[in-house]
């Protein structure tokens, strides 16, 4: 397991957790390992928090130091980034966010020549230099010493190619936009604007401080508020970076992540263009999804929690749907990570072409209700190994039998494990939580 890079990035709290020499770090040895045969080109992307900038510019002083050139787009979207890398053949691709974490965190995402998440080979060498176990790298002289550009226009080129892929005119349609106050601000009005809709936005005015805080998708009733006052036909509301998005109906009801795999790929199927007859989640979408799915006869996968995992699995497959609950969804015709902005428009294509509203197309779903506790605990692997624990999940997957399902596993960056119970009815998911709590506490592994 990586020590700094989790499935998302490095991440943690700004000058704490990921410093400005670890940003710096980062470019030095990214310059010196795509550098080798020829000069390095990189382009770098960054959220609107405080601290992005600061590490924006570390980030530039390592790859120049080790005779890259960085090309900087400035505040855009993770799968902007994404987008640039693979269309204008750069070497790798950096973006500057802490995804839906509050201001003071920030993280480092980076991606390979095709857009993609960087692969694990690279992530272990990266951290060997790091943590010192490679020898310092040495530096550009003279002429070999790289230079920071604009790149703005690779912002721009991205905001074209999302309008090129709406199938529909959204004229007429009012719909409501929660940016976070993050990457989105910049981008997600002018494409829906550009499309004919009447747009009606909120949080899109970003300070550095402010962003995720009390809005965008970890704080949906902003959106609710919108949708219901302004009597809106949907809305759509992102994360930080713009790789999440999750939406409102008509009737200011949430449609998430599963709901938004359940309507995009009925409609793939209706049409025969699901290819494989196949959704790729992961373990935490809900058991309604897979009901909904079992009905109509699509076949699904599951992954490990995480988009990396999720993409992974559809290109080995050839899969070109996939998500999260969360609200990661990725359409890999037309992205190779989740794109927030992207998906609203995959969302807007099935109403404009189905000539209905939202809720009518998210009602041949059932969300079961769901339950999670996270319980803090002195040894993941050991509470996961021990006998009365797994007895303990036993007992309630089998009184659930298929009318619910049970899921424990470990937090992947705290000493958390994460026990999630799906039922008919909360009392029944609160029940076997309690249970195996009780069993987890009995053994002794909880921390007060």
């Amino acid at each position: 397991m990586a020590k700094y890079f989790g499935t998302d990035g490095f991440r943690g709290e700004a000058n704490v957790g990921l410093t400005v020499d670890h940003a710096y770090k980062i470019g030095r040895f990214i310059g010196c390992y795509f550098g080798r045969e020829h000069r390095c080109q990189v382009v770098i992307g960054k959220d609107t928090r405080r601290s992005s900038y600061m590490f924006e510019y570390a980030l530039t002083a390592g790859l120049t130091a080790s005779g890259a050139d960085a090309y900087l787009m400035h505040v855009t979207t993770t799968p902007g980034v994404s987008y640039v890398v693979r269309t204008d053949d750069f070497d790798c691709g950096i973006m500057i966010s802490a995804s839906h974490n509050p201001y003071y965190d920030n993280g480092i995402k980076l991606f390979n020549s095709k857009g993609e998440k960087m692969d694990d080979q690279f992530i272990e060498e990266l951290e060997k230099y790091l943590d010192g176990v490679i020898p310092e790298l040495p530096l550009a002289q003279g002429e070999e010493i790289g230079r920071a550009s604009d790149y703005s226009a690779g912002r721009n080129r991205y905001i074209g190619y999302l309008i090129s892929l709406a199938t529909h005119s959204f004229k007429g349609k009012r719909i409501g936009l929660d940016c976070a106050n993050g990457s989105a601000f910049a981008i997600a009005k002018s494409v829906f604007d550009a499309l004919g809709a009447r747009t009606y936005v909120v949080s899109n005015k970003p300070d550095g401080f402010n962003i995720n805080t009390n809005c965008g998708s970890t704080h949906i009733e902003n959106l609710i508020k919108l949708v219901e006052e302004e009597q809106l036909d949907c809305g759509f509301a992102f994360d930080g970076d713009a790789d999440r998005c999750l939406a409102v109906d008509e009737k200011a009801q949430i449609i998430d992540g599963d709901k938004i795999l359940y309507i995009y790929g009925s409609y793939l199927k209706e049409r025969g263009k699901l290819e494989g007859n196949t959704v790729v989640t992961t373990v935490m979408s809900n058991l309604g999804l897979y009901k909904a799915f079992d009905n109509l006869g699509i076949a699904y996968e599951k992954t490990a929690v995480g988009d990396k995992y999720v993409y992974e699995c559809m290109n080995e497959k050839g899969y070109i749907l996939g998500g999260e609950n969360s609200g990661h969804i990725i359409f890999s015709k037309y992205a190779n990570t989740g794109d927030g902005i992207l998906t609203a428009l995959k969302i807007m294509q099935v109403i404009c072409a189905k000539k209905t509203v939202l809720s009518e197309l998210a009602k041949g779903m059932t969300t079961y209700p769901q339950i999670l506790k996270n319980v803090r605990v002195t040894d993941k692997n050991a509470v996961l190994n021990d006998a009365d624990v797994l007895a303990a999940v036993k007992t309630a997957e089998e009184a659930l039998g298929s009318d619910g399902r049970v899921l424990v596993r470990p937090s992947g960056t705290e000493p958390l494990l994460r026990i999630m119970t799906e039922a008919q009815t909360r009392d029944v998911c609160a029940k076997h939580i309690a249970d195996i709590e009780k069993a987890v506490r009995e053994k002794g592994y909880a921390v007060e």
